[in-house]
């Protein structure tokens, strides 16, 4: 059995989006909206409030996260990056990682699932 993207609850077809007018800002809070789903990966959009944000976590796959409006700050293995409207960035397989809206922003968040990975082996040293 094949198995195809969904969008909005029915397999995925063509369809034109303006992503960033998918969701409006809410006081106070952090929306969000899939758009595609697949068990291979999933693009949601989210919407944040100024001062929301997403604690420190990791996850067991890669996420491409692109900002569409706005400012924040993604905080990858304990390093700040400040992104705004245009800019795109990595956030790799198990490391920590967070967000906070530095203005109110949002972001299309891109899942990939190609199996769970797993955590980078720690180097072995080189025998004498």
């Amino acid at each position: 059995m094949k198995l195809l993207p969904v969008l909005d609850g029915v397999p995925a077809e063509p369809k034109v989006m303006r992503l960033a007018e998918l969701l409006a800002h809410q006081p106070g809070a952090v929306v969000s909206r899939q758009v595609l789903k697949h068990p291979s990966g999933s693009v949601t959009v989210f919407a944040f409030a100024a001062g929301e944000g997403l604690s420190e976590h990791t996850a067991p796959f890669d996420a491409l996260v692109q900002l569409l409006e706005g400012t924040a700050r993604i905080t990858i293995g304990g390093r700040p990056y400040e992104l705004a409207a245009g800019d795109a960035i990595v956030m790799p397989a198990h490391r920590p990682h967070a967000l906070a809206a530095l203005t109110p922003f949002k972001m299309v968040l891109t899942m990939l699932r190609p199996g769970e990975q797993a955590p980078p082996a720690a180097a072995t040293p080189a025998p004498p």
